[in-house]
């Protein structure tokens, strides 16, 4: 019995599977280490000394940024034609008081912006911490992608952190 011409009816017939073709997909992009090693340099080329510092680690780019220069840097990885980061994926507070891995005495509240350049199909995650733990304060995102809003609230909702000229 067949419900299309030479299709059998059964769809887990062994004539319906290609395991040949999933054997021809290219590797994902993370599993390419000189496409990280590339982006970090792309990175220390577009933020120059606005980048404090460029961490790759599990094949993902962490740059750290100074709260004075928050903005700005965010900015450039808007705008440079080489980074062309055009969108926020997600914009959240951490409290690095308690991080098991890294447990801070000073500087603990960050801003942790996560990017993305559908040009280059790669991502970025951007950190600033706060300079005074005791009243956290970074330039709110919003004007440079207005997706910052609503996350912006739930840090300071969730963190305490104040997004100076947040609307």
């Amino acid at each position: 019995r067949c419900l299309c011409s030479r299709l059998p009816a059964n769809g887990r017939s062994a004539d319906l599977r290609h395991p040949a073709v999933a054997e021809q997909d290219p590797p994902h992009q993370h599993d390419r280490p000189e496409l990280v090693a590339m982006l970090k340099d792309i990175i220390g080329e577009v933020l120059g000394t606005q980048a404090q510092k460029i961490i790759v680690a599990l094949d993902e780019v962490t740059v750290e940024i100074a709260p004075e220069h928050w903005l700005a840097a965010c900015i450039a990885l808007r705008d440079h034609p080489k980074a062309r980061f055009d969108t926020l994926i997600d914009l959240c507070g951490v409290d690095y008081s308690t991080h098991a891995v890294t447990p801070r005495e000073s500087g603990k509240y960050a801003a942790v912006a996560h990017l993305l350049s559908v040009t280059l199909n790669q991502r970025l995650r951007v950190r600033c911490f706060a300079a005074d733990d005791a009243f956290p304060v970074v330039h709110s995102l919003v004007d440079v992608w207005a997706s910052a809003n609503w996350f912006e609230r739930e840090a300071f909702d969730l963190i305490g952190i104040v997004f100076e000229g947040h609307p």
